[in-house]
């Protein structure tokens, strides 16, 4: 019999636990300027271009931990940058280079979330030809 080799399709939905869900709801939506989807008890949940982002309280014994890092794709990165700290979120750093892939440049920015979750945007800007 031939094994059935499974592939895994894209993203569909990306969980975070968050230590206040009104604070979480108001960062994310205010502040990102992320669409929000809709709530049930202990969960809300946003449209990250097609991938739902589920914020969760804790469960019993769960801790809040920061142990993967989104990376939001924009178009321009010095404009999503400022409107973002207009916004009130505080930036690591400043948008800059972080990898010359020949023929574009990658381009990242770091803040974190109220959680101290690591969030990025992110942008490939080719190169002049």
């Amino acid at each position: 019999m031939a094994e059935v080799t499974t592939r895994l399709g894209a993203l569909g939905q990306i969980a975070l636990t968050v230590g206040d869900l009104d604070t979480a709801v108001a960062f994310y939506r205010d502040a990102v300027g992320l669409p929000f989807l809709f709530a049930v008890p202990n969960l809300a949940f946003f449209d990250c271009a097609g991938v739902r982002l589920m914020l969760a309280r804790p469960e019993a014994g769960e801790v809040v931990a920061n142990g993967a890092t989104l990376y939001f794709t924009v178009g321009d990165i010095q404009a999503a940058y400022q409107q973002l700290q207009a916004r009130g979120v505080a930036f690591i750093d400043t948008p800059h280079i972080v990898a010359d892939m020949g023929s574009y440049a990658l381009w990242m920015a770091f803040f974190n979330d109220p959680d101290g979750h690591l969030l990025g945007l992110m942008v490939e800007v080719p190169h002049a030809t």
